[in-house]
């Protein structure tokens, strides 16, 4: 660590959701540059990046094309917004977008990340239905632990109380619905009778349907660990908001753009959404952008009555350059088959997650596509977790420096149960998985040891 550099981070940066007090005793890890799947610290050492930076770094890092065309569009059209003006960036990417996903969903709104995409989507539904003469429509539903964003509104629709409650009351119009987590179900009595989708049909007429304006849930939710829906799930899910009148906004924040070996993650998993909220793996973490995928449908209203724009705005939404490399990035995708990379070794994934079901402490292994997780627990046989002492150390004191020493860049996570999420670059193949199998199994071995012998 460059000593001159470390002093500077704990005087001055105030990283997110990070340990002010940690960094302080600690030090901070520097990461100074990527290439291809990999990054590297400020020493030169190699990592592995089994997160995609953050879910974003799709194509892999060190890509020039997409600073080249980061540059050359700074330099003719660095920014101008999108309020009563368009530029040729945003009026191409939003084509591309709409183009890409599925049905008739062809209006894109542009925001600068995947927070003011959630945020976005909900005043929308509540502004349409305003529109459309229902404006006590105003309730959205999402899961238990779901992550969707921590600005006021977004964070109002996140599940997860360890990052809420500092900042309640929250708005009133978010309630939660139970979620997809099969290893720890208790609704259904042997098989699965999609229960979890039926809750969502509870809490609808609950609340009263006709207050309800949207549902948003994540193709495969991520808090509480890479959350695959069972079969049938996203047809119930649908056939309740055709129901009720209820619009259904499929959260790919994180699934989009080939995480899960589709453009969309609603495309895996066959379901039609009336909106999409995207961002992060867009531009492959080149520039910072989001947006809403909106329905005709949705469209219409403020198509048809002049005078009644939507009434949000974001200074940076659909930046210039940021669309610019958002379109390079979706043609690189495209000419290297980034999405049939992920297909062809999804196999292979199986396979190395699969092998670390039999190790001390592993209690459940799931996931699809590029998305996988690995939960912990004290005791497989009865499926008992850690306490949150426990979780802190293990995964803060233990498995993160080790994992970190091993090579692999990965997640520890302990919002809902204490979780090991991987999410490499989808570029990564046969070489980075295989890999990614032995920095876990050597980690985890190690992590179990130091458990017994606490």
């Amino acid at each position: 660590m460059n000593p001159d550099r470390q002093l500077l981070a704990r005087r001055h940066l105030w990283g997110h959701f990070t340990d002010l007090n940690g960094v302080q005793r600690g030090g901070l890890p520097v990461i100074e540059r990527g290439e291809g799947p990999y990054v590297f610290d400020d020493a030169g050492r190699r990592y592995l990046d089994g997160l995609s930076g953050l879910f974003v770094s799709n194509i892999g890092h060190g890509r020039t094309e997409l600073a080249n065309v980061g540059a050359a569009q700074a330099s003719s059209l660095a920014y101008f917004p999108l309020w009563s003006f368009g530029h040729q960036p945003a009026i191409d990417l939003a084509a591309k977008l709409a183009d890409l996903a599925p049905g008739d969903l062809n209006r894109v709104f542009f925001t600068t990340g995947g927070g003011e995409a959630v945020e976005s989507a909900w005043k929308l539904a509540v502004q349409y239905y305003a529109m459309i003469g229902q404006p006590e429509r105003r309730k959205v539903v999402s899961r238990q632990y779901a992550y969707h964003g921590t600005t006021i509104g977004a964070l109002s629709i996140t599940g997860i109380p360890a990052i809420r409650e500092p900042f309640e009351p929250l708005l009133p119009w978010a309630v939660k619905a139970a979620n997809t987590n099969a290893y720890r179900c208790e609704m259904c009595s042997g098989s699965c009778s999609l229960a979890c989708a039926d809750d969502i049909e509870q809490v609808i007429l609950r609340e009263g349907p006709e207050t309800v304006a949207m549902v948003i849930l994540e193709p495969v939710q991520n808090t509480g660990g890479t959350l695959v829906p069972p079969a049938g799930y996203w047809a119930r899910v649908r056939e309740i908001c055709d129901r009720y009148g209820i619009l259904l906004v499929s959260d790919e924040v994180i699934c989009a753009f080939g995480r899960l070996g589709t453009w969309f993650g609603c495309e895996r998993f066959d379901y039609q959404p009336d909106m999409i909220t995207f961002a992060k793996a867009v531009t492959s973490g080149y520039a910072p952008l989001g947006g809403v995928i909106v329905s005709d449908r949705l469209a219409a209203p403020f198509l048809e009555r002049p005078g009644n724009p939507f009434l949000n705005g974001i200074t940076y939404g659909g930046h210039p350059v940021a669309c610019a490399v958002a379109l390079e990035n979706i043609r690189i995708m495209d000419e290297e088959d980034v999405l049939g990379n992920v297909r062809r070794n999804e196999p292979l994934f199986d396979e190395v997650m699969g092998g670390l079901r039999d190790l001390p402490i592993v209690g459940d292994v799931r996931g699809c596509g590029y998305f996988r997780t690995v939960e912990l627990v004290r005791d497989k046989e009865t499926k008992q977790s850690f306490d949150p002492e426990e979780c802190n150390w293990l995964l803060r004191d233990i498995l993160s420096p080790r994992l970190y020493a091993n090579g692999l860049i990965c997640r520890a996570d302990d919002r809902a149960e204490p979780v090991l999420v991987l999410a490499p670059t989808l570029i990564s193949g046969p070489t980075e998985l295989e890999f990614i199998g032995q920095a876990l199994t050597e980690a985890i071995t190690y992590a179990a040891d130091q458990y017994t012998r606490r």
